[in-house]
């Protein structure tokens, strides 16, 4: 199947979601979710492979677990490309439109440690800051710390970034006809393009986690 846009469709799909996040909405619906949002996801997903790589297509149910929301569905369709050096590039379809974005999402320790380390220093911070720039429209954020660690000033110029334990960017295309049509998949490809060097930067600075996981029992 080629990707030829989400229909209108799936934005109604998620409009009703968002008002009656029910089992019973979802099973009245899951004929719509399946051609509507799935299956053109699913294309869009392997057009871009060949250039970006495989993607994973995140289930549509939440993981209510020791959550006080117990809705069951997710308000949203998603995927993300994860990259060998710990990189990720993300698209998500919602009644909002279509959210685009890369970036380290989420950090370990060390991770963190070597981020900050790299905002901090020059020339390497400046280059960073430099690719922010370039990503002009985008959003930037990640997980915050509350105060700037030692031996950091409030003074750097670079002090709101060094907040960050975790960076990542992305930005929200409103619904519109490019949605229903090819234009779809060429704005994902070409925001993904966008946000590559960033993720480069990324890689290199930070790279993957160096911490051994802690085993799990069986």
């Amino acid at each position: 199947m080629s990707f030829g846009g989400f229909p209108e469709r799936a934005l109604d799909f998620y409009d009703g979601l968002r008002a009656d996040n029910t089992k019973s909405y979802w099973s009245d619906h899951k004929a719509v979710y399946d051609v509507a949002v799935k299956a053109p996801m699913e294309a869009l997903l392997a057009e871009l492979a060949p250039e970006f790589g495989t993607a994973k297509f995140f289930r549509p149910y939440r993981d209510v677990r020791f959550r006080s929301d117990k809705t069951p569905y997710k308000d949203h369709a998603a995927a993300v490309v994860v990259g060998p050096g710990h990189d990720a590039l993300y698209v998500q379809l919602s009644a909002d439109g279509l959210y685009v974005g890369g970036g380290f999402w989420h950090t370990s320790t060390d991770q963190a440690r070597r981020l900050r380390g790299a905002v901090a220093d020059e020339p390497t911070g400046a280059a960073l800051q430099a690719l922010l720039d370039d990503l002009s429209g985008w959003d930037v954020h990640g997980e915050r710390l509350v105060r700037l660690p030692k031996p950091y000033e409030p003074t750097h110029p670079r002090a709101d970034l060094l907040h960050l334990k975790s960076l990542a960017v992305g930005r929200t295309h409103e619904p519109g006809d490019w949605l229903h049509g090819p234009e779809c998949g060429v704005r994902v490809a070409a925001d993904w393009r966008a946000v590559q060097p960033l993720n480069r930067w990324l890689v290199q600075h930070v790279g993957p986690s160096t911490t051994p996981a802690r085993p799990r029992g069986g």
